[in-house]
């Protein structure tokens, strides 16, 4: 027996102990290919999945590395079962090749025989061949480059496409260098992806995420589509882009509610593409038409269903997917590896935090009892209605307060989920609030008198969630939130990380009402920060 901090059962759960001198090397490590389920207090309960196993195969790593950084940190022997299933698991990546043939033709191809009869006898796969070629390979229809990953994914044979990438129609883009350079984690990222052809980069947020995607389309020199969450982030994209590269204003057009301008650089909400005239998507097939060599899809985790359709449908363009966290919960991650591409690069927050890029953050859940009648009332409510009644309760406004006395004169965000509630906060900080009904315009005045220290506090719903620019904010307050969402955790934790100017650390507190479902969601959330290296600290109302 060893002295590890791990312990590796049958189930392919992991359970760590976090109190062990081991403990972030080993978390660190883990992220590669597990997924972190629990994290209470003292141990926390990882799984090892076949999507994340297939996801470090395509990033590089084997079943040796694997099996090798499960062996370093064990406390008793791994398994058999787990050796043989991890090393047969990822052995399925890639014995199936999508790639072009002599002739031009699209072809499923794999030197066994045997797997090539098991996935083609699938109707679902065979709707999608044209004819056998020979005993190694079958015609794939032309359409469907994108759903045959999808459908070998669900049969457990993720296909490694090969079939290459059409340029798109050139366009010359080069980086604006001097006073700044690429870090090396966004070079690798870069280097990574372009190996891959297409794929996913993780990063933190405040880590240069966009910085990546113009480095790319420095790279690619092509007509390129980027596709963010709201027009608000088009527009910060936009400002980056004419900050960071040599593109001009008349290079670079915005499609949105708005605006519907097509320019060799493209920015295009996720809504537009979603909005729908007589049962169609008329603003899709637009953008599909044109000649793209490069999609960027910003928050690639937030990613609707009739995006996925259309990028099935865009197989032979590069496709890279940006996100601080894979987690959907809706459950499509396998639709984001097989359709944007597996995971290429992925640079762990605390890791990039101790080199400097990313603000130190500290994280507080606070626990606010119910006032009796209020208890009362959540009490007799049906389920639908009590993490409501918890999550906006009243009694979390004096709290709000007395955390803002704390940090008297800290730029603030108070992030909520309920409208009616954050109207009554808002009212009672004396505070400017942001919600979608904000005109967008009024909005960005907003943000930029917060980044310009004329407004030190802003209560936000949850538009502040994704790609809003807030670099000196280093305190946020979270209300109330979409349930146990992992992602929303990482996304409001995110708009605190960007360095300060003055080196400070952010605090991000969590205000929770004691013993009911308001705490049962936290815990949830929870996980994601701690799968990256965060501990939450647990206090009482009273001992702020």
């Amino acid at each position: 027996m060893s002295t590890g901090p791990l312990i590796v059962q049958s189930d392919k759960t992991a359970l760590l102990e976090v109190n062990h001198p081991q403990a972030a090397d080993a978390r660190h490590d883990l992220a590669v290919f597990a997924e972190l389920e629990r994290a209470p207090e003292h141990i926390h309960t990882y799984r090892i999945t076949k999507l994340g196993l297939w996801n470090a195969r395509a990033a590089g790593h084997d079943s040796n590395f694997v099996l090798g950084v499960l062996d370093k940190y064990a406390k008793f022997p791994i398994p058999p079962s787990i050796r043989i299933d991890i090393d047969q698991t990822m052995a399925r990546y890639g014995r199936l090749v999508i790639r072009k043939n002599e002739e031009g033709f699209l072809e499923l191809h794999s030197t066994e025989p045997a797997v090539l009869v098991e996935v083609t006898r699938q109707r679902k796969v065979n709707e999608l061949l044209i004819d056998r070629i020979n005993e190694t390979s079958w015609q794939i229809a032309e359409w469907a480059r994108g759903q045959i990953k999808q459908e070998l994914l669900k049969l457990g044979w993720p296909a490694e496409d090969l079939a290459g990438f059409a340029p798109g129609k050139p366009h010359d883009i080069d980086l604006k260098l001097g006073g700044w350079d690429l870090r090396n984690y966004q070079s690798q990222a870069v280097e990574r992806f372009w190996d891959g052809g297409s794929g996913v980069v993780v990063l933190p947020c405040g880590a240069g995420k966009t910085i990546v995607g113009a480095a790319t389309m420095a790279v690619a020199k092509t007509n390129t589509l980027i596709l963010v969450t709201n027009t608000v982030s088009a527009r910060q994209w936009k400002a980056e882009l004419l900050k960071r590269t040599t593109l001009t204003e008349a290079e670079i057009g915005e499609y949105s509610g708005s605006m519907k301008e097509v320019a060799p650089v493209t920015i295009a909400t996720y809504q537009i593409l979603t909005t729908k005239r007589k049962d169609i998507y008329s603003h899709l097939a637009l953008l599909n038409n044109h000649d793209w060599g490069l999609i960027v899809y910003d928050e690639v985790h937030l990613l609707p269903a009739p995006i996925f359709k259309m990028t099935a449908d865009l197989q032979a363009r590069r496709r890279l997917g940006l996100t601080a966290t894979l987690v959907r919960e809706d459950g499509k991650e396998g639709d984001v590896f097989s359709l944007i591409g597996p995971k290429r690069f992925d640079a762990p927050w605390k890791e990039i935090e101790e080199q400097g890029y990313i603000a130190p953050a500290k994280c507080f859940e606070v626990r606010i009892d119910l006032p009796e009648v209020d208890h009362l009332e959540y009490a007799i409510s049906n389920n639908e209605d009590k993490y409501r009644l918890a999550a906006t309760s009243p009694a979390k406004i004096p709290v709000i307060q007395q955390i803002l006395r704390k940090h008297a004169g800290e730029p603030t965000l108070v992030i909520g989920q309920y409208l009616d509630q954050l109207h009554s906060v808002a009212d009672a900080l004396k505070a400017d609030l942001i919600t979608g009904d904000t005109p967008v315009n009024q909005r960005e005045k907003l943000f930029a008198d917060f980044r310009e220290g004329r407004v030190s506090v802003l209560v936000v719903s949850k538009v502040a969630n994704f790609s809003v620019d807030l670099p000196e904010a280093s305190l946020a307050i979270q209300i109330s939130g979409s349930f146990g969402s992992r992602q929303e955790e990482a996304q409001r934790l995110g708009r605190l990380l960007r360095p300060k100017a003055d080196g400070r650390s952010a605090s991000f507190y969590t205000l929770i009402a004691r013993d009911t479902v308001d705490q049962d969601f936290a815990q949830n959330r929870q996980r994601f920060l701690a799968e990256q290296g965060y501990a939450y600290e647990i206090l009482d109302a009273d001992e702020l």
